[in-house]
């Protein structure tokens, strides 16, 4: 459902934006993005660990979660608004707009629900809350194309959607007995000293993921970010999949690395195998289509998107066999090693930018996000010994060996 509802209002949207408002849209996401991780501190990567250790502190680790989660999320949201001011200093439109959208990492926090939930294997709870959201912010943006408001408008959908799915989230969990939240400044030790290494390696992934966009804008202009926007969007329309299967096998997969170690090896695979081989047949249908998909859709004034998506639809697969790894990274207790990965990605997709943007524009950016995908869940990590194992494991799941 909401696939189809994104596709249905994001043609629309797109359609009625143009090129270069629909650009302006995603570059403020762009920001939002880029402090996703100061917001959750690293937190969503361990704290389904830190369930199944400690069910007896449920309580504790999701209040002092949200706790800590809502003082780095107001910090996050000045920062936006600090940086944008300084950076597109005149343009008041951008500012405004960036400003609007930063406002939604706030109500973000309520999200750290969703975790609790996958330790118990309901996440469907979770995809309904995220349906529900999804059908109002839908609701929200036919209003407004009915109405023909401007950008500005627009910028407030996301956090409509955290909004929505916080309370609706919060009402369950209040239902199916979970516990009354607390807050421990020892819990908050632990959470950050187990996390730390997920936030600076998230801070990486962020520059590698949002530098694009910011490039583009400041060496282009708003209708190649537009463009590439485009591109990125329709490759990953489908990807709720992807996540819905990783989310279901990560307290699997946690659960069997202390009870049966191969069966957990085994599980590991089964799940880079199937989110390889998912990816790799949307990607190539995507690919193909892909002209007809921007022409008939988006119309001739999104044309431009064509290359940027045959070429970056293909980093799916790299994308998400780096989400499935984490079950193992947190497993194994590798989260130290993910800032060298991170750290490289990073630099290697922000000199790509600056070389092939400015000959290729959006496409360029494309073949950077690309390059750097396959760098940091393959060709980074198979020259750290600790990581070598689970590069080989994912190329035996490639190969279908032994899953």
């Amino acid at each position: 459902m909401q696939m189809l509802l994104s596709f249905i209002i994001g043609l629309l949207t797109a359609r009625y934006l143009g090129p270069d408002n629909y650009g302006l849209i995603n570059y403020a996401a762009a920001y939002v993005s880029f402090f996703a991780s100061l917001c959750n501190l690293g937190i969503n990567s361990i704290i389904v660990k830190n369930f199944v250790d400690h069910p007896e502190e449920e309580g504790k680790t999701i209040g002092t979660a949200i706790v800590l989660r809502i003082g780095s999320s107001f910090l996050s949201a000045l920062m936006i608004i600090g940086i944008v001011s300084v950076i597109d200093r005149g343009e008041t439109l951008t500012i405004v707009v960036v400003a609007l959208s930063s406002i939604s990492v706030i109500f973000q926090v309520l999200d750290t629900l969703n975790y609790w939930f996958q330790t118990r294997l309901m996440s469907k709870y979770s995809a309904i809350a995220a349906t529900v959201a999804y059908i109002a912010v839908s609701a929200y943006k036919v209003l407004l194309l009915i109405l023909q408001k401007d950008v500005r408008w627009f910028a407030v959908a996301n956090t409509i959607d955290y909004i929505v799915i916080g309370l609706f989230l919060l009402y369950v969990y209040r239902k199916k007995g979970g516990p009354t939240f607390s807050f421990s400044l020892d819990k908050g030790r632990e959470l950050l000293q187990k996390s730390s290494s997920f936030i600076l390696a998230g801070m990486m992934v962020s520059i590698y993921a949002c530098t694009d966009r910011f490039m583009l804008k400041q060496m282009l202009d708003e209708a190649s970010v537009g463009y590439y926007s485009l591109a990125v969007s329709i490759s990953n329309m489908w990807v709720f999949i992807l996540s819905a299967i990783i989310d279901s096998m990560y307290p699997v997969i946690m659960e069997l690395h202390s009870r049966d170690y191969d069966a957990y090896n085994k599980k590991n695979k089964q799940l880079y195998a199937i989110v390889f081989y998912t990816a790799l047949t949307a990607s190539a249908g995507i690919s193909v289509l892909a002209n007809l998909i921007v022409k008939i859709l988006y119309g001739e004034a999104f044309l431009p998107a064509v290359l940027p998506l045959r070429i970056v639809v293909w980093y799916t697969a790299f994308s998400y066999l780096g989400v499935a790894r984490n079950a193992w990274i947190v497993s194994e207790n590798k989260q130290r090693k993910l800032k060298y990965i991170y750290i490289f990605s990073a630099a290697i997709n922000v000199i790509l930018n600056l070389i092939l943007i400015p000959f290729w524009g959006a496409a360029g950016a494309a073949i950077a996000s690309l390059v750097t995908q396959i760098s940091t869940v393959v060709l980074i990590p198979y020259w750290i010994q600790e990581l070598r194992p689970n590069v080989r494991m994912m190329i035996d799941a490639v190969r279908l060996k032994d899953i």
